[in-house]
């Protein structure tokens, strides 16, 4: 069936009212309402400089208080954006009938009694024979997972009482409202009914009311641009969690929190970490389709069977601890592999790659062999080969999608073996050398790794930057007999490349070989290091060739080495 979207422009009045019917949910999956006293204090203040200026019963003005998406499930309107507004237009509602019933019914004014009876089937259901209202029966819920602020919500909204210590913002908001309508009904008392007038029937709102979380949730994607928009993992977080049986509850929202904080200290996130299982269960499910799902769908498509896996978090645990060590350089516990600086140095390696499909496979290697005896020294051997295969095709063939077809199949065959053919697509490497030689850019950073790798232990410093050695930058009479374009291609060779501190290299600046030999020695790259040692007093033209073709040698030998070292199983 096609999606159904409804958008009409409505009164606060109206729109609130719909509540009657379709009452309003603030879903799991919401973050907690976090507007603070200024920005209701921004709303409340607008408001009432409209009513003055433009509104009232003797204006025709409009106040648009934006978008609100919507979707429409079991009788309910679920709010996927616009909580914070329309949270606190209940509390302000919700503050000023506090302050008309304050006064005793006898006392009333005729407009008193008019905006109480308006106000009342916008907040809470009324009896439509009886006009009677319940005041436990509020049509705005907050059911936001581990939040206190829920409870909170629904007790103001039916005592219209506010704990005069509270520090939530439902609280302080609500006082705030008293506060300023208190304020301006003292210093202009006449503007009052106005104001309430101008705000149930002249702000306007604009609901977009789909009959499709997802339809909802893209729409939600499309508009926002107030804030974090809503991730995946919300969705995943509130989906396990009404699944979970009572007593499991606490104990899934202490370990997703712990997970969530732990991923972004390692400079991942927990939507990341369900991204990578994705792959790993798409290998278990020997999914080579190159097409790429979408996070939620994958995920949902099955009636949200692979989020109720009950290893799941588990299994993002193990992934995150992947990370910790490639993004922060820890070790783990118990796994020795994390300590291992030549596997340190291919994962450093890898991570220099142009795109992400390198990390499908190290993390379903991982995940599948992690606890194997002999994991260290294979993982060690599988990170080689897929640096060698990588790196090949990348050169000869500088494209995003280039291995993507090989990787997907890589992927299943990973879960069969933990020595797994590598059945990459044939490619003419006759050329192999002249890319070396001179490389595409995207890829100069994983060479010189390579290279700074095979005379050190350790892991380059963070911050390094390369290196030109001829500068980028030189005088025209430099090489009188040569084209500028010939030395401006030679100088992106990789021959006259190298590794080096950032520091070091604001240093050596932008001055020719003999004046920055001294900043080269004092590197702890040891590559970088060494040519600064070296007994060369200049470099030239000639230079550069002589270094091209060594390190050419030194890159074909490493390939060919990790090639044959790979201890494939024969079919």
């Amino acid at each position: 069936m096609p999606t159904t979207i409804e958008v009409n422009k409505q009164s606060v009045e109206t729109f609130l009212g719909s509540g009657k019917t379709k009452p309003f949910v603030i879903p799991e999956y919401q973050r907690p309402y976090a507007w603070t006293d200024e920005q209701v204090g921004t709303l409340f203040e607008d408001l009432w400089e409209f009513a003055a200026t433009h509104g009232g019963t003797e204006r025709e003005g409009t106040y648009f208080l934006g978008s609100v998406v919507a979707y429409e499930t079991n009788g309910e309107q679920e709010i996927i954006d616009g909580q914070q507004r329309i949270t606190s237009l209940f509390l302000l509602l919700r503050a000023i009938y506090t302050k008309l019933t304050a006064v005793s019914d006898s006392e009333r004014t005729a407009e008193a009694r008019n905006f109480i009876g308006k106000i009342e089937p916008v907040i809470w259901r009324t009896n439509k024979l009886t006009g009677t209202v319940d005041f436990k029966d509020t049509l705005l819920t907050s059911r936001v997972i581990n939040n206190d602020g829920n409870g909170i919500l629904r007790s103001i909204l039916e005592t219209g009482e506010a704990d005069k210590s509270a520090k939530d913002n439902y609280s302080k908001n609500y006082r705030h409202f008293q506060e300023l309508y208190d304020k301006h009904a003292k210093d202009n008392p006449l503007m009052v009914y106005q104001f309430i007038y101008a705000l149930l029937n002249q702000a306007i709102l604009l609901p977009i009311t789909a009959d499709k979380q997802d339809t909802a949730l893209t729409i939600f994607s499309t508009l926002n641009d107030r804030g974090l928009p809503l991730s995946d993992a919300d969705i995943f977080k509130a989906n396990i969690y009404k699944h979970l049986e009572e007593g499991k509850k606490k104990d899934f929202i202490e370990y997703w929190k712990e997970l969530d904080e732990q991923a972004t200290g390692a400079g991942e996130s927990i939507q990341q970490l369900f991204y990578y299982n994705m792959f790993y269960l798409r290998a278990l499910e020997q999914d080579t389709r190159t097409t790429t799902p979408g996070v939620r769908k994958y995920y949902v498509e099955n009636q949200t069977e692979r989020l109720y896996k009950p290893d799941l978090l588990d299994t993002l645990s193990v992934i995150l601890n992947l990370w910790k060590v490639v993004n922060k350089g820890e070790e783990i516990e118990d796994e020795a592999w994390s300590k291992n600086g030549r596997i340190r140095q291919s994962l450093d390696t890898l991570s220099s790659y142009p795109n992400e499909f390198w990390k499908y496979p190290v993390v379903i290697y991982y995940v599948c062999y992690r606890s194997e005896s002999d994991f260290e020294t294979k993982f060690g051997l599988f990170l080689n080969k897929l640096l060698a295969e990588l790196i090949t095709k990348y050169l000869l063939m500088p494209t995003i999608n280039a291995v993507k077809p090989d990787i997907l199949k890589l992927n299943s065959a990973i879960v069969k073996s933990d020595t797994p053919a590598f059945d990459f697509k044939d490619m003419d490497t006759s050329q192999l050398e002249a890319h070396i030689q001179n490389p595409n850019r995207n890829v100069v950073r994983m060479l010189l790794k390579m290279l700074a790798y095979e005379q050190q232990n350790g892991l380059l410093p963070r911050q390094w930057e390369i290196e030109h050695i001829f500068p980028q930058k030189w005088q025209t009479n430099y090489f009188p007999n040569v084209p500028d374009t010939v030395v401006k291609e030679k100088i992106e060779h990789i021959g006259n490349k190298l590794p080096f501190e950032k520091k070091l290299n604001i240093a050596a600046g932008n001055g020719y070989f003999d004046k920055k030999k001294k900043e080269y020695e004092a590197s702890k790259i040891a590559i970088t290091k060494a040519m600064g040692t070296s007994h060369l007093t200049e470099w030239d033209l000639d230079s550069i060739i002589k270094r091209d073709v060594r390190i050419c040698d030194s890159v074909m030998a490493l390939l060919s080495k990790w090639d044959k070292d790979y201890p494939m199983k024969a079919d």
